[in-house]
């Protein structure tokens, strides 16, 4: 998609492999980043469209006391019911799209690069199509499935067998590859990362 000769870069890559990282060194550098998360986020509070409709069909059981969506609770009905999780998505998405779309039209005006960063750009590549949301390039945040897992207890204190869980949710990170435009090699430490990410970025300035 390129709009006024803006390019337009997908950020992707499997849970716990650094994607948030990779998106804050690209900040750093000066760059737009629309985050398909925090507008995820920001579409269910009280008083935004999907708030409503999310309330209506899961119940208010999972309010919190200040009304609220309770993140966590309705995270644990949808991660066991794959129907469910499909009819949250099917609720949140639109307002998703929607809003990446008129970001990416604002932004476009003065960038000659955006970064959309979603962890599930590949698997809702038709979503964004759609939405006539199309990519220049696809960037993959990559680890091995060790890195990944061990990552991924560490960071959210679950056990092994729940965070294989989490990650045979998702798309296969060997999958992602084949989709991708620019692999972006996370196995190391942070150090490396950016010192791989410096080389990427001198190549697009």
């Amino acid at each position: 998609m390129r709009q006024n000769s803006c390019n337009i870069i997908g950020l992707t890559g499997g849970i716990a492999t650094g994607k948030s990282t990779v998106s804050g060194i690209i900040e750093k550098y000066g760059y737009k980043i629309i985050d398909a998360d925090k507008i995820a986020r920001e579409v269910v509070n009280e008083g935004k469209p999907a708030y409503g409709d999310i309330v209506e069909f899961f119940g208010e059981d999972i309010l919190n006391e200040n009304r609220s969506i309770n993140r966590k609770k309705l995270g644990n009905i949808i991660f066991e019911e794959e129907f469910l999780r499909k009819k949250l998505n099917d609720i949140v998405h639109p307002y998703i799209f929607k809003t990446i779309r008129e970001l990416i039209d604002e932004y476009s005006k003065n960038e000659k690069y955006i970064f959309v960063d979603a962890p599930l750009l590949i698997e809702e590549m038709d979503n964004f199509m759609k939405y006539g949301i199309r990519f220049h390039e696809v960037w993959l945040v990559y680890t091995d499935e060790k890195i990944q897992l061990d990552r991924l207890m560490m960071r959210d204190s679950i056990d092994e067998e729940r965070a294989r869980k989490k990650i045979k949710a998702q798309m296969p990170m060997m999958l992602k590859r084949d989709y991708a435009t620019r692999i972006i090699d996370n196995c190391g430490d942070l150090k490396a990362l950016e010192k791989q990410m410096e080389k990427i970025m001198d190549e697009i300035m």
